[in-house]
């Protein structure tokens, strides 16, 4: 997710302004404390047995499994929660975790969740609630100053470049021995719960050492003097009484699974029997998990790629015969692909599955891809564009109605290299990812792993599903799919195409 386009047109004519937050100083540095005796950490420890350091990977790609796992993972856990998301909803998803977890510390489990606060304003006094409770501590990333309304817009103007760092990250780690990285925020529309839109999206649940990576992950983070305690920015708490009646409504729903389409885990053994299926399937092999830290101060210059932007570049170079990229977001520009150096090596073939205008959720996104998609299309770069009446939606959701009415976007971010490595995570083909954002990707060495992910982003550029975007003899952009062909942006209107023409005019793409 990223700025509302009018908000970031009028950022990009103003200047930064010294001003906003001072960072907080920690009491000391907190670490994750693995315990012997969980049950996740008997898992693991009995499945990869003799595996010489490689980890267990699952590929979530159903938004209701993903959910089924996050809610088996919290009634499983017995020692520690640490979560991290960019986004975490106040709806019933975001609600139903957020109570689960509460119960979690209820019965002695150490909760920590920490949030980036871009789209934090509407959960804030939720958070700031559950951290009153002594076995939950929330800290919210890079905030601004002002916690609503037009105040929070301004602090945004006021404090360009820091507010333009953000924690992009999703990890979800439990009793230090099993994790789940990804794509998906937590809501709705991530899990297919919402009626209006679903966001089509990959997540990993692991075992092994790439859970190490993810908990020194979320550390650095935590650990960050950008990273506030949510009693700081919210100090008007509610009055204990109001706090308390707010944390038995979490906890009544939690137990209650009011708002959920599906029966979740209500306890402990139901917990470890979901998660026992799941890990029955796991495919062992080498991984690595790699992150971006948080910039040394917010003033420094975003213009050298980050660390999963290079850990990208390097798989890129090596590949020989394919990549293939599903992003939501998608923006090369001739830099990067010059580092990446596709263009000229014979017998490579680079495709890449993104979002139509007609199902991304962002026109000024789109509008920062239209500027340079003729050029990566220039460069032999295939682009396939998802089409709002995919028919893959039918394979993705089980609500009944919702493929004919709701609205299907691309949230997922994977890369599959020779069919032989891939990577799955937080990370956007795009310049916020490479310069701004702080990423994480997870790099699994798995044929069979890469095989499965590979055949399903070429299954959904198939014509039922996309648009395949090229230029024609005159250099002219249009989208065929079978024998259907266009010259403009398929199934959306002027006024929406006007718009992202316009936006496409300006250099902004960096902060899309």
């Amino acid at each position: 997710m990223a700025m509302p386009g009018c908000f970031l047109v009028l950022m990009t004519l103003l200047t930064g302004c010294a001003g906003g937050l001072p960072p907080v100083a920690h009491s000391g540095v907190e670490e994750t404390v693995q315990n012997e005796d969980s049950f996740l950490l008997t898992q693991s420890q009995q499945r990869l047995a003799g595996n010489d350091g490689q980890s267990g990977f699952y590929m979530l790609d159903s938004g209701q499994e993903a959910f089924l796992s996050r809610a088996a993972l919290i009634a499983a856990a017995e020692h520690s929660i640490d979560a991290q998301y960019y986004i975490w909803s106040n709806d019933p998803s975001g609600r139903y975790l957020a109570g689960r977890m509460l119960l979690a510390a209820d019965r002695g489990v150490r909760v920590r969740l920490l949030l980036d606060d871009f789209n934090a304003g509407g959960i804030g006094e939720l958070l700031a609630a559950l951290d009153t409770h002594p076995g939950i501590q929330v800290r919210i990333f890079n905030p601004a100053r002002s916690r609503g309304g037009w105040g929070r817009w301004v602090s945004f103007l006021m404090d360009f470049d820091r507010i333009n760092r953000r924690m992009h990250n999703k990890t979800f780690v439990v009793d230090g021995a099993a994790g789940i990285v990804g794509g998906r925020n937590i809501g709705d529309e991530y899990f297919g719960f919402a009626a209006d839109r679903y966001f089509r999206d990959r997540d990993v649940l692991a075992l092994g050492p790439v859970v190490d990576g993810m908990t020194d992950n979320f550390h650095v983070y935590w650990n960050n003097r950008w990273a506030y305690p949510v009693s700081a920015l919210y100090p008007d708490v509610p009055a204990e009484g109001n706090v308390a009646a707010t944390l038995d409504g979490l906890r009544r729903q939690a137990r209650t699974q009011a708002g959920l389409p599906v029966p979740a885990p209500a306890d402990t053994a139901q917990g470890r029997a979901e998660l026992t299926g799941l890990l029955d399937q796991l495919t062992v092999a080498p991984g690595e998990l790699v992150f971006d830290s948080p910039f040394e101060t917010m003033e420094e210059p975003a213009e050298t790629p980050k660390r999963s932007a290079k850990a990208l570049q390097q798989l890129a170079q090596s590949a020989t015969r394919e990549i293939l990229i599903e992003s939501a977001y998608l923006i090369l520009t001739g830099e990067q692909l010059t580092l990446l150096d596709v263009g000229d090596r014979q017998g490579l073939q680079v495709a890449a599955l993104t979002n139509s205008l007609a199902t991304n959720d962002l026109v000024t996104n789109h509008a920062g891809y239209a500027r340079w998609r003729p050029y990566m299309l220039g460069q032999g770069i295939e682009i396939y564009e998802l089409k709002p009446d995919a028919q893959a939606c039918q394979q993705w959701l089980n609500t009944d109605g919702f493929c004919s009415t709701g609205q299907v976007s691309l949230h997922s971010k994977s890369v599959v290299f020779d069919r032989s490595a891939l990577v799955v995570g937080s990370f956007n083909v795009n310049l916020r990812s490479i310069y701004l954002n702080g990423e994480t990707v997870l790099i699994i060495h798995s044929a069979e792993l890469a095989k499965e992910v590979a055949e399903d982003i070429r299954s959904v550029m198939h014509p039922r599903n996309s648009w395949e975007v090229s230029l024609d003899d005159s250099g002219d952009l249009q989208w065929r799919s079978g024998e259907a062909s266009y010259t403009s942006e398929p199934t959306v209107g002027w006024w929406r195409r006007a718009k992202s023409r316009f936006l496409s005019w300006l250099p902004v793409e960096k902060y899309l």
